[in-house]
């Protein structure tokens, strides 16, 4: 059986001129506005951000965006737009994806038979919970199934 760590690289390398969506950390200073600021690069597959070296379990996504001015009739819509805002004060470019609140997958924990964010070693097959109401499924055909829905996007 494949461990999830070859997978995870074996797709990684797959993934070569593909392009990255920016990954980025909320900044709060006394001096400047609340921003978000790009700290890396990922490929969005999923429930999973791959970097080169690492991977990712996701959580918000925004689009960096000028929130204009707009009534809002909802305060969480006021929130989201504050945020798409964030991220362009720290450096994003207008339309630009970011995620934000990524956390660190373990891999090595996963490959040892724990889980680690979306991944776990179930019944000796890497797997993936692919939402928070899914159950698991196989990793390497989760992964052969993004991969394919990033290609078809990307043109390629």
């Amino acid at each position: 059986m494949t461990s999830a760590s070859a997978l995870l690289t074996r797709t990684v390398q797959s993934l070569d001129g593909i392009a990255k969506e920016g990954l980025g950390e909320q900044r709060v200073s006394r001096w400047r506005a609340r921003r978000i600021v790009r700290v890396g690069e990922a490929w969005h597959l999923g429930v999973l951000l791959l970097t080169d070296t690492h991977a990712l379990a996701t959580a918000e996504v925004l689009r960096a965006a000028d929130p204009g001015r707009r009534g809002y009739t909802a305060e969480s819509a006021r929130a989201r737009a504050e945020r798409r805002a964030e991220a362009l004060r720290g450096g994003f470019d207008e339309g630009d994806v970011v995620h934000v609140g990524w956390s660190v997958i373990d891999v090595d924990a996963v490959d040892a038979g724990g889980s680690s964010g979306p991944l776990a070693l179930v019944d000796g097959v890497p797997s993936v919970r692919w939402s928070a109401a899914g159950g698991y499924m196989p990793l390497e055909a989760y992964l052969r199934e993004r991969v394919s829905l990033l290609r078809d996007s990307a043109g390629g």
